[in-house]
């Protein structure tokens, strides 16, 4: 059976004096809003913070799956819930001591938010297999985090491959999320695949027609 894919168009090619009105456009023809959180210190890049994710959810009407791609953001979690993320993801590689991800996550959904484990590319999935169990996402990475416009990495069909075989064989309902590089040809292998939704930054941000982008990528 294949999946209906969503969308989430991501806000980190969009600059922040565009950011709202952007998000604006988004209402009618996206799913989610993705929102790209950077401080420097997990990749070299820094982006939007609780601040900015407030004034993104008082002009949405799309859930916002905030990713955050911070080190150690079992501190600040709650900070972006309280901002009006109904969707958390934090990355597995950014915790040098594992149960405090397995905290972060049981915190994500204590406070009624979906709690997502993200992997970077050179992250095999074995790796995190202890950790999917406390997971209601994973969003496989399939560009390293902090740069737009990467190549998608041929590796990652093998990573949804195998979450949606552990998914059947455990009964799990985790969804399977992909953030990279991704065009309609690479998101239609990906639904076939067991994909649940695609990030897209800048194929979305760089249309013309930006409903028609993401019809496309569906």
């Amino acid at each position: 059976m294949v999946n209906f894919l969503k969308v989430a168009p991501s806000t980190d090619p969009v600059p922040q004096e565009e950011l709202l009105s952007y998000v604006r456009r988004l209402n009618d023809c996206a799913d989610f809003i993705h929102c790209d959180v950077m401080n420097k210190n997990f990749v070299c890049k820094d982006s939007i913070d609780e601040n900015v994710i407030k004034k993104i959810y008082l002009k949405t009407l799309l859930p916002l799956d905030v990713h955050l791609m911070v080190n150690e953001p079992l501190k600040i979690v709650e900070k972006y819930i309280k901002a009006g993320a109904q969707i958390v993801t934090v990355h597995y590689e950014a915790f040098k001591n594992k149960k405090n991800l397995i905290k972060c996550l049981k915190l994500i959904s204590k406070n009624n938010a979906i709690a997502g484990i993200a992997i970077n590319p050179d992250t095999e999935i074995t790796e995190v297999m202890p950790y999917i169990a406390y997971a209601d996402l994973v969003l496989v990475m399939s560009v390293f985090p902090g740069l737009s416009g990467q190549p998608f990495k041929e590796s990652t069909y093998y990573k949804v491959k195998k979450l949606k075989q552990i998914r059947d064989d455990y009964g799990a309902h985790f969804k399977i999320e992909v953030d990279g590089g991704i065009t309609p040809e690479v998101s239609k292998n990906l639904k076939v695949l067991g994909a649940d939704i695609i990030v897209s930054g800048s194929y979305i941000y760089n249309a013309e027609n930006k409903a028609k982008a993401i019809e496309d990528l569906k």
